[in-house]
């Protein structure tokens, strides 16, 4: 098979339908982009996901002197509703689920508001104010609903809070946000997909009286579809390198320049490493859905 022969006619297809060409590159680079954009979430998702479960607590507030909840009509726990709970979490039954318990007294749980929010903003509490703690790591983060169910209701305990079901609307909210950019990018491919057989069929149109000499002199449908498939190809890929410039140039100055930064309590974002992952998925998808586009709508046609 002539190689050099194959890509000139390639490349002269690609001169000859210049502004198909465009519109190809332009939609493969905005679809490829969405697809990007989705995988990165996805893998957002996961790390913070994985990030938070590792880090996540149950917290058991127990009663202060001012609770209103049914459980602290006694006013403040006492000291024997506290060694309960403590027995209770080192107990047979929830101990297998329990990898660490720190019990935080009042004046520690004031000193990190303080710390938290700022001496000023924190003086309209004192200590006697704020709940002494049990802070529950667990073996399985999913298994919270266990330790929320043994202590419901128990006398001495204004509340009992998962850290985890803080955070699945924020889960929830970029997983939805997933789903439209797969939305997005899925209808961008198809119009990519139609485009290009659209293109290879004008330039098959444009070339038809070479194509009917080829196929005089005996040449393969191999040897005529090739050079078309390499026209789809050739355009998609510039559309998947754009993208991929684009996700790593939004990886580098939107993510690690601009919201690791400013958005303080996610400390695990997507980075280079990530897109780099990405980058090839983008070029094999760009590729192959070009190719099997062209190869379709130039058998179609030659069977014409």
């Amino acid at each position: 098979m002539r190689f050099g022969l194959i890509w000139a006619e390639a490349f002269s297809g690609l001169r000859r339908n210049a502004s198909m060409v465009i519109s190809v590159v332009l939609v493969t680079f905005v679809s490829l982009t969405f697809v990007g954009a989705a995988i990165l979430m996805q893998m957002q998702i996961g790390t913070m996901r994985a990030f938070w479960q590792d880090r996540a607590q149950v917290q058991i507030y127990m009663c202060t002197a001012g609770s209103t909840q049914p459980t602290c009509t006694d006013g403040a726990a006492t000291d024997e509703q506290i060694q309960e709970v403590k027995d209770k979490l080192d107990g047979e039954a929830l101990k297998p689920l329990i990898r660490e318990v720190r019990f935080q007294t009042p004046e520690e749980a004031y000193k990190d508001m303080v710390d938290v929010l700022g001496e000023d903003n924190a003086s309209f509490l004192t200590p006697e104010q704020v709940n002494a703690a049990f802070l529950v790591r667990l073996v399985d983060p999913t298994e919270a609903a266990a330790i929320t169910e043994a202590f419901a209701g128990t006398k001495g305990i204004e509340e009992v809070k998962d850290q985890l079901q803080l955070l699945d609307p924020l889960f929830s909210a970029l997983t939805v946000a997933t789903y439209i950019a797969v939305g997005i990018a899925v209808l961008m491919l198809v119009a990519a997909v139609l485009l290009i057989a659209t293109t290879i069929r004008l330039s098959a149109f444009a070339r038809r009286r070479e194509i009917g000499i080829m196929r005089l002199v005996g040449a393969s449908n191999r040897f005529i579809q090739t050079p078309f498939i390499l026209e789809g190809v050739f355009a998609a890929l510039i559309g998947a390198i754009l993208a991929s410039a684009t996700i790593l140039v939004g990886v580098k100055f939107g993510v690690e320049g601009y919201l690791r930064s400013r958005v303080a309590f996610v400390t695990t974002w997507v980075d280079m490493g990530d897109a780099a992952i990405v980058v090839p998925i983008l070029l094999v998808i760009g590729c192959l859905l070009a190719a099997l586009s062209a190869g379709f709508a130039i058998r179609r046609w030659l069977r014409a």
